[in-house]
Order: structure tokens, then sequence, then C-alpha cells
């Protein structure tokens, strides 16, 4: 794992909207990324950056998705690629295109980066790919523009997390960075950790099957759903974790796990025995459950 160090990134707002149209860079790189929300689509495609070729990446929700989705893809045209898109996709919301400030993005540049970012992405498994199947590299580069590109990855990465969608970035920090926590009871066996954006419980962590007559609603449509994709299995009558998966917070983890109403400040445990509440919160309100399950 690298180790992250201090950036500057600068974010221009065209139309003075914060919510619209955004353009991120970092001053010392090449790469800037160019956000459009879907309703700025028309007025997005007026910008000079959309004359260049780059990578895109469309990002939104399904109803039925237990992830948030996105479509990877490279273009030499982007304002007749998004228009395909707007016509043939109905889930994305955001559109963030990358291109070269210094306008030395050849073909080969994007179909490079178009591969690593769809296998970077398969990898970390944030989202749910819409692409389907990640391709085989086909793209010979020369070592050395492949060690740039690399490069320019890195970059693309933290301009996207940066404009909120950390697509690449991994779940969960290196095992040495941060504690663990333990969800044991009512037959459920569970390892997670606390993230930035929420609780991610680790592959192989067993989750009750049968759930308690507290469990909510929300659990219960939530525990189907990542039964139907995958996310979970059947193994000797209970659930277990065949990735490592992000919940929205520690009671909506907890209550996952243990079939049952939880709080889960309470209910995660580090190696020691003390609450996920003793150890994260300054405050004594470990008896409150005032996350959303």
């Amino acid at each position: 794992m690298t180790t992250a160090t201090a950036k500057t990134i600068q974010i221009y707002l065209p139309t003075g909207e914060p919510r619209g149209i955004r353009i991120a860079e970092i001053t010392t790189r090449i790469v800037q990324a160019v956000l459009l929300p879907r309703s700025d689509l028309a007025q997005g495609k007026l910008r000079k950056e959309l004359n260049l070729p780059g990578i895109y990446l469309l990002f939104g929700e399904g109803e039925d998705e237990v992830k948030p989705i996105v479509y990877i893809g490279q273009t030499e045209d982007a304002r007749k690629r998004f228009d395909s898109h707007n016509r043939t996709k109905t889930f994305w919301k955001t559109a963030i295109f990358c291109v070269s400030k210094t306008q030395n993005f050849t073909q080969a540049h994007i179909r490079y980066l178009e591969w690593y970012c769809l296998r970077r992405a398969k990898e970390v498994a944030r989202y749910t790919l819409d692409n389907g199947q990640v391709p085989e590299n086909s793209t010979y580069v020369p070592e050395p523009m492949e060690a740039e590109l690399l490069d320019v990855f890195e970059t693309i990465s933290t301009l996207v997390s940066t404009l909120g969608y950390p697509v690449f970035e991994p779940l969960a920090r290196s095992a040495s960075y941060g504690p663990r926590f333990f969800c044991r009871s009512r037959g459920s066996d569970a390892t997670g950790e606390l993230v930035e954006d929420g609780f991610v419980v680790f592959q192989g962590s067993k989750s009750r099957m049968d759930p308690t007559p507290s469990m909510p609603e929300s659990i219960g449509n939530r525990r189907k759903s990542m039964l139907e994709a995958g996310i979970i299995e059947e193994i000797d009558g209970v659930y277990v974790f065949q990735q490592d998966y992000l919940f929205p917070s520690p009671s909506n983890a907890a209550a996952t796990v243990l079939g049952a109403s939880a709080n889960g400040w309470n209910e995660w445990k580090d190696k020691n025995g003390a609450t996920l509440s003793e150890v994260h919160r300054v405050t004594d309100d470990a008896s409150d459950s005032d996350d959303d399950q």
C-alpha cells in the first residue's frame, strides 16, 4: 500500500453552482476531471474539454442494487458518446470525464487507462460494474509509457474520489492501520472496520440466517438483495460474506449480521472487548443509537 502524500486540488465551478459542473485538477499534474451532472448535460457539452480524447465514468444507482453502479469507457468523441448513453442507459446521474491538460492522450493511452480502470474497479468492488466482463489488456504500451500511465491513473483516482466517487479506493485500510472489530452473538461471527464512509464487514464473516422478530424490514430487504447479488451465500446454515462489503453505518452492519435490530456502536467490539463507541466516540453516548439502519 502506497503512502499518501499531501496534495492541493483546485475545483473550478464554471457556472458558480457547487452541485453543478465542476472541473478538478491537481495543479502540478496533467489530468483534468470534468464532472457533468446528467441534468446539466446540454450545458456540459459546450465545454472545450470534451473536444479531447479521454476516460469517462458514469455513476448512478439501480432500484434493486446493493451497491452503486459505475460504467467506465474511453472515447475520442465525448459528446457523441454521452448522447448515446443518455438515450440508452437509465441508471446514471453523473458523468466524470478525465482528459490531459497538455492534450497528449492518444488512443493507446486511453485504451490502456480504460482497461486499467476497469480492472481496479472490479478488484476494489465498491461499485457494480455496468460494463459486464473486464476485457483482456490487448493494448501494448512500452514500459516507460506504462509507468507514466499508472501515475496518470493515480491522479484520476484521487480526483474522482475527491469529487465524491471513490470507485478505486479500497474499502478498508491496511491490516496494520486501524483496529478490527468483531460481532459474535446469536450464531454470528463477523469482523469489520470503521471507515470514512461507513462500516466494512470483511469477506468470510458469518451472519445469522434466521432473523429475529425485531429485525427491521429494511434490513431484511438488504439481506435478500445481498443474497441475490452473491455478496453473501448460505453455507452450513449461516450466511457467509463472499467479499468485503461497505455498509452505511455500524448499526446497519450489525443488524444485517445479527438478523435483529442492533446498535452497532455497542455490538462491534475490539479484541479487548471495548465497544466501537468506547474506541471512537469522544463523548459517553454509547447507549444512543443515532445512526440509520
